[in-house]
């Protein structure tokens, strides 16, 4: 030891020398060289490249501890623990030495301890916060805060006590809460390797596992406090308030700023697994530096909150196999640090103790530390204790089983000792911090992590058992053995197959079954998991949850499934997977209910009627309202699909069972809102539907050509090189379709509507130059009843209905209106009052004509009037005569109107006569019944007394205020009136419409024919050239003289009506996905 001094000083010396001349290291140099060069010098000084031996045999002792170990109670950790005490005792307490592995033992022994947090807690930390569930995480956050502040602040003023007051070592307060401090972090990589290993439960692994991370963090908080303190800085109690939330609150604040960067820069990198996982290592490296050296906030809740935001938002980030990639490799690194942590952690406290004799010549060191263990346990109790009403209440509750095992996996590790290595550096630099002091530090802490790790890790597997807290439900018992017959079928099934080979003949069964030996143990006949249950009348409880959170992991399995086929975005999937995991904390109590979860996405919510507002422009409230539009498509197809999925799935595997039906019939009912959903899509906005169709069928069949590529060259087909080529060039269009996806595009104004497609062209660029597009909300109201009528409304896409105290009828039809209505043209012509409430029933496409922009077409060009008062007769029919047009669409009426009506002018006293087939609407003036002389004032609907079979059950015993329906022959003109009479001939279903030119639909006739599946398809479109043979048969067969044919020519929008006349003919049934 003394030589070894004395050439340590002599090196010391020169290295000075060197620095203080710089000019004379090529001299000064040979003489180590020299002296390095002799044999003793080569016997004491250690190698740098040393340190690789330890780091390969941590490894290999690792490999061996989990490969001996697995299936056995005694977590491996606490094996490396004891592996890295016996290497320290041999090396640093016998004369035996370990020759280079000694060496190399030292060299990592030696590290600096703030060096050693930086080089394993990044990873450790980043791979447990990101393991976590998001839910689990949002459910228990304010447990594990309990947990984490007041607990840890508990402790440390308890253990600070027991040591000032209990132990010899005259100790100030802050020394003695300093040492408080530190052994009150519970270590996260010792917590998380036994939680693994146990395999506890879900809830109880996420408390735990959580508040060992968070308290780690604020026990260092801690620590960093009184360590301040004790190399003399003073805090006032506002100073230590404000370090407290500076240190903690900016931690938060830098890992979120650092997963926000990182998840958008992972947006941009595409189909590269190596990238996407460097980055997330270099990340939470990166991160933690930052905390912890630049910004002097914690690195551990840094990292902490990095892993979660992660898990939050970027765990739908990774794909298939990148998922898996990411997984492995973030296994792997935990594995590898764990390893090697533990044995460092046995090493150091086996030199922390054998390279001082101060713990040997103290006898009762080894008496204090033992009660120092018990402190350590009391404390823990009186935590949980004094916070066990608190954790019973909040996020999944805690009861007296959960709080011992809360209690007994209290572990301390790494981070503790390497906490106590830093102060046993400081030692010297305060009058508190003696070198002693700081040795009993290390002493302490090494002892009470052993302990810990020995006594609890060790025994936590017991106390679960004891407990009965790792035992399987009874369902699932039935369901475990249920699943082992099926197992016994397939494996014949497989041996049905694959015993009889072509080449090589039969195989023995017998012999085949005896090395199957897992399935050996089933006896008797298959019990169906459900069969005694189903003798009561009530179903059982726990099987009715067992088979909803069954049915709600498939679910969840089939969104991951469609997240790599592109059926849905990233953003889609993960408010998918939240309601899921929401749903399975509630299955004991409610039927299925993850779609509840998911209306608050589907429906829109209030401040998007903030949107509507004039200080936005209309055309961003447009961008918003589709996208929101789109997502709620993505949402309720992916959720009808899954569901279907895993309903499937669940009655392949347990059968026909009324639990089964139970739980299958609350899947369907469900369904029915998210169904009802995209069916008024369908009507309303089919382009939002086709774009999202588009998109995936564009996603699936470039996936498919991958595979396809990829399955040529695994079969030697292509060379690596062509295969490569091709990938790439597939690659390159995926990555388009990722930036560049179809959006929904939405008619120009110009074409928006058919009225204004129908006007002359000089009049319809004074209409365009003045017309308000917007977009509504569903249940916002358009004009309100007797309000002035200023303007009119053009419906483009969406339904509005209408109310009213005046026109209130019982009969049961529910007038609704859709695209291609003008609203409010009647009123804005006659110069009356708006005659009714119109609201929107869904999201609305709209454009709004000012009042006075009608008015001055009409005075330039007059001719319009006749045009704009059949428009006007549209709205009033459905309005009025509802039993009769009420399922006419708007097209039909058009079409009726060009075809097979005609607008006249009476003047008084002259007579006005209905013929039985037809109907008539007073758009003007006053006219009376023959007969009784009641007077009759526009609006109205006059229908004959006899004849059309239309008018047989017509009632007009449901009128309220005025009468607007009137019935009678013939009517006598009191002034000036305007009437148009229809012949509904054609609505009686043995009556062909003969048509007639009209100069109403010579302008429509100049647009060609368009398909209604190229304009507004539904999700599940043929190619077009498939339609066009079939739509060629189809009009071969029909003759085109319907009214649904005749308003398709009519006007641009012909094909959405085509598109639901062919639906409704056909009976087809769209769904998404």
């Amino acid at each position: 030891m003394a030589v070894l001094t004395e050439e340590s000083l002599l090196t010391y010396r020169i290295m000075e020398e060197q620095q203080q001349k710089p000019l004379s290291f090529s001299l000064s140099l040979s003489a180590p060289s020299a002296s390095a060069s002799s044999p003793s010098a080569s016997e004491n000084h250690s190698n740098p490249s040393d340190a690789v031996i330890f780091f390969g045999l941590s490894l290999a002792l690792g490999i061996a501890c989990r490969h001996l170990l697995r299936g056995t109670k005694v977590p491996y950790t606490v094996a490396l623990l004891i592996l890295g005490i016996a290497l320290g005792s041999l090396e640093y307490g016998t004369h035996h030495r370990l020759g280079k592995i000694g060496d190399g033992i030292r060299l990592w022994s030696e590290i600096d301890p703030e060096l050693l947090l930086a080089v394993f807690l990044p990873a450790l930390l980043f791979e447990s916060s990101f393991s976590m569930e998001v839910h689990q995480i949002k459910r228990c956050i304010a447990q594990m805060i309990i947990l984490a502040g007041p607990g840890v602040v508990i402790s440390t003023i308890f253990l600070g006590s027991m040591l000032k007051f209990t132990f010899p070592y005259n100790w100030s307060w802050k020394t003695s809460l300093l040492l408080g401090g530190l052994l009150s972090a519970t270590d996260p990589v010792a917590v998380v390797a036994l939680l693994k290993d146990l395999g506890a439960s879900k809830k109880l692994s996420t408390i735990i596992e959580g508040e060992s991370l968070m308290n780690d963090g604020t026990a260092i908080v801690v620590y960093t406090l009184f360590y301040r303190m004790v190399l003399g800085e003073t805090f006032n109690w506002v100073a230590i308030i404000k370090f407290l939330a500076q240190v903690s609150l900016g931690a938060v604040g830098i890992g979120l700023a650092f997963g926000i960067a990182s998840v958008l820069w992972l947006g941009f990198i595409f189909n590269d697994t190596v990238i996407e996982i460097s980055l997330t290592l270099a990340v939470s490296y990166i991160a933690y530096f930052i905390a912890q050296e630049s910004a002097d906030v914690s690195g551990v809740l840094t990292v902490m909150s990095l892993g979660m935001f992660y898990s939050a938002f970027a765990r739908t980030a990774f794909k298939g196999e990148s998922q898996q990639s990411l997984h492995h490799f973030w296994e792997m690194i935990a594995y590898i640090a764990n390893t090697l942590i533990f044995i460092l952690s046995g090493v150091v406290i086996a030199e922390g103790i054998l390279s001082d004799e101060t713990v040997f010549s103290h006898g009762k060191s080894w008496i204090y530390l033992f009660l120092l263990y018990a402190y350590v346990q009391v404390s823990r109790c009186i935590v949980v204790g004094a916070l066990f009403p608190f954790l019973r209440y909040f996020g999944y509750g805690l009861d007296w089983k959960e709080a011992i095992i809360l209690i007994w996996s209290g572990l301390r590790g790494a981070v503790a000792l390497s906490l106590s290595l830093s102060v046993k550096r400081s030692s010297g630099r305060s009058i508190e911090l003696t070198p002693e002091t700081g040795t009993m530090f290390v002493f302490f802490t090494g002892g009470i992590v052993f302990l810990t790790l020995i006594v609890n890790g060790s025994t936590t597997q017991f106390i679960l058992q004891f407990l009965g807290m790792n035992k399987l439900s009874s369902a699932k018992r039935r369901i475990l053995e249920f699943t082992k017959y099926e197992m016994v079928n397939k494996a014949l099934e497989a041996f049905g197959e694959l015993g009889d080979d072509e080449e090589l003949g039969p195989a023995d069964w017998p012999t085949v079954k005896r090395y199957i030996s897992c399935l050996n143990d089933i006896e008797g006949e298959c019990v169906h998991p459900h069969g005694a249950s189903e003798s009561d009348n009530n179903l059982d409880p726990m099987n009715l949850k067992d088979i909803r959170v069954r049915l709600l992991n498939g679910v969840q399995a089939a969104y991951w499934e469609m997240l790599d086929e592109g059926r849905i975005t990233q953003t889609t999937a993960n408010i998918l997977m939240l309601s899921v995991e929401e749903s399975i904390d509630l299955a004991s109590s409610e039927p299925l209910c993850d779609w509840k979860g998911l209306k608050s996405n589907v429906n829109f919510p209030s401040y998007y009627k903030f949107l509507q507002s004039s200080m936005f422009p209309p055309k961003l409230v447009t961008y918003f309202t589709v996208e929101r539009l789109e997502s709620a498509c993505y949402i309720c197809a992916a959720f009808l699909r899954a569901h279907r999925i895993a309903r499937q799935q669940l009655h392949d595997f347990i059968g026909d069972s009324d639990i089964a039906s139970a739980v299958i019939g609350e899947s369907v009912v469900e369904g029915e809102e998210a169904r009802k959903f995209l069916e008024d899509v369908n009507l309303t906005y089919p382009q939002v539907l086709r774009v999202v169709k588009t998109r995936q069928a564009t996603y699936v069949v470039l996936n498919h050509l991958l595979e396809y590529v990829q399955n040529l060259e695994k079969a030697g087909i292509l060379e690596e090189k062509e295969m490569l080529h091709l990938h790439d060039a597939v690659q390159t269009d995926l990555k388009k379709l990722l930036r560049n996806p179809p959006l929904v595009k939405l008619p120009k104004i110009s074409n928006i509507h058919p009225m204004l497609d129908a006007l002359p062209s000089t009049v319809r660029g004074t209409l365009v130059s003045g017309i308000k597009e917007t977009m509504k909300l569903r249940g916002l109201t358009l004009y309100k009843e007797g309000a002035k009528s200023n303007g009119i409304w053009l419906i483009s896409n969406g339904v509005v209905k209408w109310e009213s105290k005046m026109i209130k009828s019982k009969h049961p039809f529910y007038p609704t209106f859709t695209h291609g209505s003008t609203l409010g043209l009647y009123e804005v012509l006659s110069g009356r009052p708006y005659i009714c409430n119109v609201v929107t029933d869904s999201i609305v496409l709209c454009l709004f004509v000012d009042a006075n922009k009608i008015i001055s077409c009409l005075k330039s060009d007059p001719s319009m009037e006749d045009f704009l008062w059949q428009e006007s007769a549209i709205f009033l029919s459905k309005l009025l005569l509802p039993q009769i047009f009420e399922k006419r669409t708007v097209q039909d009426l058009r079409a009726l109107i060009a075809e097979r009506s005609e607008m006249t002018m009476y003047i008084r006293g002259e007579t006005i006569e209905i013929p039985s087939h037809s109907v008539a609407f007073l758009l003007e003036g006053y006219v009376k019944t023959q007969g009784r002389q009641e007077l009759v004032t526009a609006p109205a609907a006059l229908v004959p007394s006899h004849g059309n079979r239309s008018f047989q059950n017509l009632s007009i015993s449901g009128i309220k205020e005025a009468s607007f329906i009137h019935q009678g022959s013939c009517y006598l003109v009191e002034t000036r009136a305007r009437v148009i009479v229809f012949d509904i001939a054609a609505f009686e279903p043995d009556t062909a419409l003969v048509r007639k030119p009209s100069s109403r639909s010579s302008h429509a006739m100049d647009h060609p024919y368009r398909s209604f599946r190229k304009e507004h398809s539904g999700l599940m479109s043929w190619p077009e050239h498939f339609y066009a043979q079939n739509q060629h048969k189809q009009n071969s067969e029909h003759q085109s003289n319907s009214l649904s044919a005749r308003a398709m020519q009519l006007s641009k929008y012909g094909s959405m009506v085509c598109q639901y006349k062919i639906m409704w003919t056909f009976h087809v049934r769209v769904e998404v996905c």
